[in-house]
């Protein structure tokens, strides 16, 4: 199936619109959407870093605080 939007003829409030219905449309039919392997591979690597003190979590509010102060 191939569908043509024509992109170039809407304006920035309409395409934010059509965004919108689309990511809504998506989040309401999330369980047919299978993740690829590859996706849990990684996750499984990431826990494992984790469990092994490889790697941490940061706290996102500091995190964004530090990030502002690198690009003022």
């Amino acid at each position: 199936m191939s569908i043509s939007i024509p992109l170039n003829k809407m304006s920035f409030e309409e395409k934010m619109q059509a965004m919108e219905l689309l990511w809504d449309d998506l989040c309401h039919s999330s369980e047919s959407i299978e993740s690829p392997s590859w996706h849990k591979n990684i996750l499984d690597e990431r826990e494992q870093a984790l469990i092994g003190g490889d790697d941490k979590f940061i706290d996102w509010e500091a995190e964004k605080k530090n990030i502002k102060k690198k690009i003022e």
